[in-house]
């Protein structure tokens, strides 16, 4: 019947039935976005679940604004419980009042139903949000959103269309900065800078690595800003292209807006990185026989780069590829270190690591879920005393779910109770997707999937 169903909704599309775009509209409540990638192994889907906050490639999604004590934050939503209709959304959460607003649709994508589209998001120096819708290579391109007023979600317009999925936009003290894949060998990482936000850069090549001439070449990243300066990516490397075969652990970062390239040592760089052997790669992951998915990645205080990332034995989901383990690979100012903090269910599984001085946290479905060997599961804190080099389980936040809890977020300088953020749904069947978030004191409110007024207070649940 549900094929039936999305059957009946594309072909209306097509009719023109849903060609009103809702893009700047408002819709009456949080509802995440339901997606399967039609993959099928014995235990399920490769991925699909509760992806309103996925990918892990789209960073970051939500940032704390102390001008205005208010958490923004964008997710991949739909119009209602019965539709895979993909709307890029954005909400608020206003921290004097504790009430969030009714999200705005950012971009109507038009009948896809992809969370590949969902959006990133960046404010720059004049407090205007910038969204950053992601496309999927040239059959549906990106596209740059503004809002027209500063701090203000209600109204946005369309600044240009370009090919670039899995956005990953930074403000930093020298102009602002994209990190982005395009299709140009399967996936290959680019980069662009802008002083004002308008005008960019020329799309310049990071990493198409292979291992042998003529192959195709593919990565995945995770990125982020050290003091304001230095941007920094960890990513992988699909063996021919294939991203079933990701594996190998990479790092480079730059201090001049791109112009220099270096190793985590200082070894300068010459893009793009073409050979799998470099003074940029961390870890050999090939040779061990491991894959390697990206979750998320921070700083030390020193600057010292961190990466998060499960490491399992293939693609497939279910036994035959596990241990499904949650890594942290650190820079020591001597050498890589890599810890194992605890092991979960699925390759997809996803949380974010938060850096301290005093300790370290992770926030993921570490815990399993309702259905086993799917996309999420329970959450729970992990926490380190000794900068990554061992973990404790500190508190499982979500017990006897109905559905798992998937792809948790950090908000960029993030604040209590704002502190990370996801979405729910059945890991193996179509079902309701709602939005949640949470503190480190084990505090849960479900946003409002029925909203009667402009702005309402979350459901606290925990």
């Amino acid at each position: 019947m549900r094929t039936v169903y999305f059957s009946i909704v594309f072909l209306l599309i097509a009719m023109g039935v849903y060609a009103q775009s809702l893009t700047n509209k408002k819709v009456d409540g949080y509802r995440g976005i339901w997606f399967e990638l039609n993959q099928k192994h014995e235990y399920g889907d490769k991925y699909s679940g509760a992806l309103g906050t996925y990918t892990a490639k789209h960073v970051p999604l939500a940032i704390y604004a102390p001008k205005v004590d208010k958490t923004f934050f964008v997710f991949g939503g739909t119009k209602s419980e019965n539709e895979r209709y993909l709307l890029c959304m954005i909400g608020e959460y206003d921290h004097k009042t504790g009430m969030v607003s009714k999200p705005t649709v950012v971009y109507d994508k038009n009948g896809v139903d992809d969370p590949h589209d969902n959006p990133s998001i960046m404010i720059d120096n004049e407090g205007y949000i910038r969204v950053f819708v992601s496309g999927r290579s040239k059959q549906r391109m990106g596209r740059k959103m503004k809002s027209k007023k500063p701090y203000d979600i209600s109204d946005f317009e369309e600044l240009s269309e370009e090919e670039f999925t899995y956005p990953q936009p930074w403000n930093t003290n020298q102009g602002y900065f994209h990190f982005f894949t395009k299709y140009t060998g399967v996936r290959q990482l680019y980069f662009e800078s802008s002083m004002d936000g308008i005008n960019w850069t020329e799309d310049k090549l990071l990493a198409a690595i292979p291992v042998n001439k003529g192959e195709k070449s593919g990565h995945y990243q995770t990125s982020k800003v050290y003091d304001h300066r230095v941007v920094g990516t960890f990513f992988n490397r699909h063996i021919n292209g294939h991203p079933d075969t990701r594996t190998d652990l990479y790092y480079v970062q730059s201090d001049d807006m791109g112009k220099t390239w270096k190793s985590v040592d200082g070894a300068e760089l010459k893009l793009p990185l073409l050979q799998r052997e470099t003074p940029a790669r961390a870890i050999d992951y090939q040779s061990k026989g491991k894959n390697v998915y990206m979750k998320d990645m921070g700083f030390d205080a020193a600057g010292n780069p961190v990466c998060l990332y499960v490491r399992s034995n293939g693609f497939k989901p279910g036994p035959v590829s596990q241990p499904y383990e949650w890594c942290v690979t650190k820079w020591d100012g001597v050498n890589w270190q890599t810890f194992v903090v605890c092991e979960s269910d699925h390759n997809y599984d996803m949380g974010s690591i938060y850096i301290s001085d005093t300790e370290w946290k992770i926030v993921g479905p570490t815990e399993p879920g309702p259905p086993k060997w799917g996309v999420g599961g329970e959450l729970a804190v992990w926490g380190s005393k000794d900068r990554g080099e061992s973990w404790k389980r500190k508190k499982v936040l979500t017990r006897n779910s109905q559905y798992s809890h998937a792809y948790v977020r950090r908000p960029l300088n993030f604040k209590a109770p704002f502190c990370f953020f996801w979405a729910s749904g059945h890991s193996h069947e179509f079902s309701k997707s709602e939005l949640y978030f949470g503190d480190f004191k084990g505090n849960i409110w479900k946003l409002p999937y029925n909203m009667q007024n402009d702005y309402e207070k979350p459901v606290k649940i925990n």
